[in-house]
């Protein structure tokens, strides 16, 4: 009986050696891959500015700008970067991926994501230079160090993309989710040509003619698409195993659908040219939200208490500041950021609280 046990024992570390040597073996081939795919990044946005900036000295920011290339070709080689990280084949996928992989990741959720990284590089890179053209008043970059820092931008986008990609999971997801709306948000209040947009709504940002409102509309819009991809990706490790599981997941994802398309259409129909229209699905945005939270203790019994109640906290606040704006307290800025702050960062928590969700 004593040699049986040892033998059993040296098994399972001997499984759990081999393990341990696959997962640093893959980490070391994805590790290979990214660096190989953003020297070719490198060469490939090299090769284009050589000809792009040939013989010119570019403006920071602006049209025709250093800014400018490095944001497009940096969205280019990002959203390239993660669908080839995704695409290419794993042998052996973590755990949570596999689970994660069971949503039947479909073409949509690629493209969505894609999107997503394509937009975080181009805001990003559009933000960066549009601070640096602030702190070098009236500079100019010549030609040569262009190239240099266009292709360094495109390949460490292409870097960073390739290695997100290839370590997927619901965690990640809400990492990439934040750092998109904080990226795009900053990118449009830093671009606003109007100083005082504050003093309308947060939405006022996407109804001038300027980088901004573009930039305020697409945050938002691809936004919404994450959100209805979380619906699914994030949403694997929920309990299925049972009927009403399965109800109660499917409805889960159909209210995180509902929140997402909602959410990409206020982006879609700017407030000054769709009035009701914007502050229906606003509302309507809002509405679902509070439907998701209230309903959580029954649509995921399993779901940690302290995340439960802290989602009846973050409705009360929004009725409170709701209430605030009613009796002229509060500016309707003041409660659109707030509400949605609170929203996207329970939308966060919710990705990282339902991924280890198992029945107890």
């Amino acid at each position: 009986m004593a040699m049986g046990s040892t033998t059993s024992i040296d098994a399972r570390s001997n499984e759990g050696a081999t393990g341990t040597r696959r997962r640093v073996r893959r980490a070391l081939d994805d590790e290979s891959f990214a660096l190989t795919f953003g020297a070719f990044a490198f060469a490939g946005s090299a090769i284009v500015a050589i000809f792009v900036f040939w013989g010119r000295e570019l403006p920071i920011d602006g049209r025709h700008s250093l800014g400018e290339f490095a944001a497009i070709a940096g969205a280019v080689a990002a959203a390239a970067g993660f669908a080839t990280s995704r695409l290419r084949p794993h042998r052996d996928r973590p755990t949570d991926m596999r689970a994660a992989d069971g949503t039947r990741y479909w073409w949509f959720d690629l493209v969505a994501l894609s999107a997503a990284y394509a937009a975080i590089a181009l805001l990003g890179w559009i933000g960066v230079a549009t601070i640096l053209d602030h702190s070098f008043v009236g500079a100019t970059v010549f030609a040569s160090p262009a190239v240099v820092l266009a292709a360094a931008s495109t390949a460490l986008s292409a870097y960073l993309a390739f290695v997100s990609g290839a370590n997927l999971t619901p965690r990640h997801l809400s990492l990439v989710l934040a750092v998109f709306l904080v990226v795009g948000m900053v990118t449009a209040m830093l671009s606003a040509t109007d100083p005082q947009w504050w003093q309308m709504n947060l939405s006022a940002l996407g109804i001038t003619h300027d980088i901004s409102a573009l930039t305020f509309n697409v945050t938002l819009i691809v936004s919404g698409v994450i959100v209805t991809t979380i619906a699914r990706f994030g949403t694997a490790s929920l309990p299925s195993e049972m009927d009403a599981d399965r109800r109660r997941r499917g409805t889960v994802r159909g209210l995180f659908v509902l929140l997402g398309a909602l959410l990409a259409c206020v982006g879609l129909f700017p407030v000054d040219r769709f009035f009701l229209l914007h502050n229906t699905v606003a509302t309507g945005m809002c509405v679902a939200f509070a439907v998701l939270v209230v309903g959580l203790p029954w649509l995921i019994p399993t779901m940690p208490r302290v995340f439960v109640a802290l989602g009846f906290v973050y409705v009360g606040v929004i009725v409170i500041l709701a209430l605030l704006f009613s009796a002229g307290i509060y500016n309707l800025t003041a409660v659109e950021l707030v509400s949605a702050l609170l929203i996207f960062s329970w939308i966060i928590l919710f990705l990282r609280n339902a991924h280890p969700v198992v029945r107890a």
